[in-house]
């Protein structure tokens, strides 16, 4: 797969998504991704500091275009914590956290949002409204209950396993209870 059908494929994914979510300007979306399993590797095993610049840099100017803002997942040796812009952790309260992803501890994807955001931060936890996990990487921790799986248009970015989340308001009483569409 060339890096413009790389482009292509992950655009289409993201417009997708998007449309099954109804995510509005201001909102935050997540994104999981293992640049080693859309090249074919194993998760961790062989990172590819080019795809996730390509990756990286498609997304944000997908959803800079909505007003939606980008939190990246790190890996497991910095602990899933995520990068997004500074002042997206302070409007939503986050704490931020000392660390700077690498490709080796954090991951390509991690490594490209820090570079490429403007004031980039790292901070623990999120509550995202919607994400995508590209490579099976586990996003469901940052993203909002009540959780609603979506399907993506395509199963798979490269040789990466695609998933996606959104979410919805709690649906809350009993069997006398009213519900309405937010």
């Amino acid at each position: 797969m060339t890096n413009q059908e790389l482009k292509d494929q992950l655009a289409s994914i993201i417009y997708n998504i998007l449309e099954q979510t109804e995510l509005h300007s201001g909102d935050l979306f997540v994104l999981g991704c293992s640049s080693s399993e859309v090249v074919g590797g194993v998760i961790g095993k062989q990172t590819s500091e080019e795809t996730g610049i390509l990756i990286v840099e498609t997304i944000l100017t997908l959803l800079n275009k909505q007003g939606i803002h980008l939190a990246v997942q790190g890996c497991e040796h910095i602990n899933r914590a995520l990068i997004l812009e500074k002042d997206v952790a302070l409007k939503f309260g986050y704490e931020i956290v000392s660390v700077v992803p690498a490709l080796q501890a954090g991951g390509a994807c991690a490594t490209a949002a820090f570079s490429q955001m403007s004031h980039p931060v790292a901070v623990e936890h999120i509550i995202a409204k919607a994400g995508i996990d590209i490579g099976d990487t586990a996003i469901g921790m940052h993203v909002k209950h009540v959780q609603i799986p979506i399907r993506p248009i395509h199963k798979t970015l490269g040789e990466a396993h695609v998933t996606a989340l959104g979410s919805r308001p709690k649906l809350i009483g009993g069997p006398r209870a009213v519900y309405v569409k937010p």
